[in-house]
């Protein structure tokens, strides 16, 4: 097929113990699915179920790189999550079903520009510029395994940690978020889903480094130049 210019390369992550890697396709993300975040950001996690919003593909930031402080804003946030990698489509995905579905886990982190984001929801506006921007999406290896027992998330910033909770406090957990997420979009293989952060989000500072673990999986870490 000819192009009016060379095609972009697919964006793609390492996977554990292998010299293959993950293609990526798109990403989508979790609004408040954990309750103390939820209060945290000034919702009612009883009363406000999680909802999603998608960072562009090659916002993908390998574990271990160097990432410029992001331009047009002045309060880049973290958020430690836990990334599910996506091997087997479908929509209507019964949640007994979704973790058939799964090909594997990784930990991130969801960078945020929180001052544009603040100004988004006092405008009623679109959050892509809050969160869709470039090099905005921390990624670790994935770990090729369909299902993760219950562990705990960490996240440190310069050794000094930040965020740390059990995976089991979601307030959807793996199987729902498939099955919720695939009534509203056909999922197919090569789509992340970050599930979400815990309370305790905060700045990041030019020359700090954030790092973002999760029992049985390889650490996100990402230095701020």
């Amino acid at each position: 097929m000819d192009y009016v210019f060379p095609a972009p390369p697919l964006p793609s992550l390492p996977v554990f113990a292998s010299a293959a890697r993950f293609p990526v396709r798109r990403i989508f993300c979790v609004g408040r699915n954990y309750a103390d975040h939820g209060l945290e950001m000034g919702g009612d996690p009883e009363k406000e179920p999680p909802f999603f919003f998608t960072k562009p593909a090659d916002a993908i930031v390998p574990s271990g790189q160097t990432i410029p402080y992001p331009p047009a804003t002045q309060d880049l946030h973290y958020e430690g999550e836990l990334v599910v990698a996506i091997g087997l489509g479908g929509a209507n995905i019964a949640p007994d079903q979704a973790l058939a579905h799964v090909w594997g886990y990784a930990a991130g982190n969801d960078l945020t520009r929180r001052d544009v984001q603040a100004q988004a929801k006092a405008d009623r506006r679109p959050w892509d510029m809050a969160k869709g921007f470039d090099l905005s999406a921390v990624v670790g290896l994935i770990h090729p395994q369909s299902t993760l027992a219950d562990g705990t998330l960490s996240l440190t910033v310069d050794g000094i940690t930040r965020q740390s909770t059990l995976l089991s406090k979601m307030i959807w957990d793996v199987a729902g978020i498939i099955a919720h997420l695939s009534r509203l979009v056909t999922l197919a293989p090569g789509d992340l889903i970050f599930t979400g952060t815990p309370a305790g989000v905060g700045a990041l500072q030019r020359g700090q480094t954030c790092t973002v673990t999760i029992d049985g999986l390889s650490p996100a870490s990402v230095t701020i130049a």
